[in-house]
């Protein structure tokens, strides 16, 4: 067999202690003694008793024991204490805030729907009085508001299939006005409502949904569609007509909203808003330059039915805990919407 030697790095520090003169010698060292290898003691063979165990608390499983430091905020090993992490609380909106309280599902728009709704108003009424291509322009932003608003109001978003649809019928009712006139207005009107409700019918039946919704579609969808196509009732009126009410509504909703600004009842706001309206239509027929051979009082009830349908129009979209977007859209175009009908069948009768 081959016999080991010391190791290389052993047998180099021998050689150098002998060359600095060293008297020590590894050959001269005893070797360390280590203590006998025991084996293991077999099984059942008397041992040392186990030390007791401690009694066990009674606080539950990851509860601090009773007399432990509390080590909530200090730093460990030098580290930095952070605080209890704290989730922030989701912010709801006032109309998930009026819900939850159980308040009344009536949240009136405000002031700047009130605003945006003054503005579109204003905007047919000077466009009516440039011509009817101008009034096309302000008449279809009405129409696309519209039409995205109810649909928001009852709750269907996004639903870009029954608001194309809805905004489509609106649109086809324009040009059916404009190519058959004003004295065929009522035939387009009509004519095109009616095919938008059997369209509508049929595309709801080809939907895979449930029953119920299949329902609810329908219903919003042919609502929709009848408001944007009603609200063409602004291009078959009388252009005086639709002057004397654009400016009507726009002062009916801005006194309502101011006046529910100041926390007065709804009440108070109709009272008022009712004769701001009429006195407006009054005000408009005589100052401006339309047509002649209408009195004052005409102008005043024309203004007060335009005013009264824009209310109607105002409160619907108030209802049912209605969203910010609810407010911005359906609250800004469902007053002139409403007041379509009143403004051409008033128009007509009166002028």
């Amino acid at each position: 067999m081959r016999r080991y030697g010391w190791p290389r790095a052993a047998r180099l520090r021998c050689s150098r202690r002998s060359q600095e003169g060293d008297t020590r010698s590894m050959s001269n060292q005893p070797y360390e003694t280590y203590e006998p290898y025991l084996p293991p003691q077999a099984y059942g063979a008397a041992s040392q008793p186990l030390p007791p165990e401690a009694p066990a608390s009674g606080a539950p499983y990851g509860a601090p024991a009773p007399g432990a430091p509390s080590h909530a905020g200090v730093p460990h090993d030098g580290g930095f204490a952070y605080p209890p992490r704290v989730q922030d609380a989701p912010t709801l909106t006032a109309a998930q805030r009026a819900r939850a309280e159980g308040r009344s599902p009536v949240i009136e728009p405000g002031l700047q729907p009130a605003a945006l709704t003054a503005v579109l108003g204003l905007l047919l009424s000077g466009a009516a009085a440039v011509g009817q291509y101008a009034l096309l322009v302000p008449l279809v932003v009405l129409q696309a508001v519209t039409a995205a608003g109810w649909f928001r109001l009852n709750g269907m978003w996004p639903a870009r299939q029954g608001i194309a649809l809805a905004f489509a019928g609106a649109l086809v009712a324009d040009t059916a006005l404009l190519v058959a006139g004003r004295g065929n207005a009522p035939a387009a009107i009509l004519g095109t409502l009616g095919v938008w409700v059997l369209l509508a019918l049929v595309l709801q039946l080809r939907s895979h949904a449930s029953p119920d919704e299949r329902m609810y579609g329908l219903m919003a969808t042919v609502a929709s569609a009848a408001l944007a196509i009603i609200a063409a009732g602004h291009l078959a009126a009388d252009p005086d007509a639709v002057t004397v009410g654009g400016v009507a509504v726009a002062v009916a909703v801005l006194v309502s909203a101011l006046v529910r600004a100041l926390s007065l009842p709804a009440v108070v706001s109709v009272v008022l808003a009712l004769p701001a309206a009429a006195g407006a239509g009054f005000a408009v027929g005589e100052i401006a330059p339309l047509s002649g051979g209408t009195s004052g009082l005409q102008w005043a009830l024309l203004g007060l039915g335009a005013g009264v349908c824009a209310l109607v129009g105002h409160r619907v979209a108030s209802y049912d805990y209605p969203s910010r977007f609810v407010h911005m859209t359906a609250g800004v175009a469902l007053p002139l919407a409403a007041a379509a009908p009143a403004v051409y069948l008033l128009g007509r009768g009166l002028l």
